[in-house]
């Protein structure tokens, strides 16, 4: 009596194991892991010898551990923003300019299966290189400052931002039929979020400032600084509020009062925002990723 065997095929259905294969087997793929580990080892090491030039050689205290635990997570934040864009953007409009799409749909696969699988095959390759820098920040665990807990958040809010990030690249890969075109668009999306928010926040906080002022400027002037709202799509400010819980309160500080008025932690609002977001563009990818048959016009029905 022979085994069952379709266990298997239901967590790695062909086209995730195709992904795989394709993906996995190439020269580029190590090259790309090698030379991620590089630059992520230079900058580690480099704040090392730099630090402790500084001071003569001597003790590496906690908090310069703490930060350089603070710039590593930034700096491997902005690397996945960097590359999530460029391995998902052309997941769909690819096959669609190779003209095998057509055939993928007339498999026995759903939709679904081939958005998700697209899209995890795409963001396991940017999870093994995540998770290949760990031993890198096993060295701040040397001098103290972090804890374990930390270091968890911080992995669980990276394969978070992988999602939303690699959501969009699939969705403008599905509505777009040019992967430079689709390409554009992911990379413009991560430039939003990680710089144009920003921009944002800084061009509401000087228009709060002048109404505050225009008002007279006294204590008793009391304006809601909703400015905090447009760093509330920021990967970056939504990782700092995780470790220090007095940048949300700093944000959404009232010009007039000086009261905080966050309605939550920046985290929790990067949270709930792009968890809509993300689900909506897998959603749309899943939808429009097979062509819309048009009813005919003027088509008198038969009698």
């Amino acid at each position: 009596m022979k085994a069952p065997t379709l266990r298997k095929g239901r967590i790695v259905n062909p086209v995730l194991g195709k992904e795989f294969r394709l993906r996995m087997r190439t020269i580029r793929s190590p090259l790309a892991l090698l030379f991620y580990l590089l630059a992520f080892g230079i900058i580690a090491f480099g704040y090392l010898y730099v630090t402790r030039g500084f001071t003569n050689g001597s003790s590496f205290n906690p908090s310069q551990s703490r930060d350089m635990f603070y710039i590593l997570s930034v700096v491997q934040l902005c690397l996945i923003g960097f590359m999530t864009p460029g391995l998902t953007a052309g997941v769909i409009s690819s096959e669609r300019e190779k003209q095998t799409l057509n055939m993928l749909l007339t498999t026995e696969q759903s939709s679904t299966t081939i958005i998700l699988s697209k899209l995890f095959s795409s963001l396991s390759f940017m999870l093994l290189i995540v998770v290949s820098t760990m031993p890198i920040y096993g060295i701040v665990f040397l001098y103290g400052g972090i804890s374990p807990k930390q270091l968890i958040l911080v992995f669980l809010f990276y394969v978070f931002v992988m999602f939303v990030l690699g959501a969009f690249g699939v969705l403008f890969s599905t509505l777009l039929k040019r992967t430079i075109a689709s390409v554009i668009l992911s990379y413009g999306t991560s430039l939003f979020l990680f710089g144009g928010t920003a921009v944002l926040y800084v061009i509401a906080q000087q228009f709060i400032q002048r109404s505050f002022y225009a008002q007279g400027g006294s204590s008793n002037v009391d304006i809601f600084n909703w400015a905090g709202y447009f760093l509330g799509l920021n990967p970056v400010a939504a990782l700092f509020s995780i470790f220090e819980k007095d940048i949300t309160e700093s944000v959404f500080r009232s010009p007039g009062s000086g009261t905080s008025q966050a309605p939550m932690e920046l985290w929790g609002l990067f949270l709930i925002i792009m968890s809509v977001l993300a689900v909506a563009a897998v959603l749309l990818s899943i939808r429009y990723i097979r062509p819309v048959l048009k009813k005919p016009k003027n088509v008198k029905p038969l009698e």
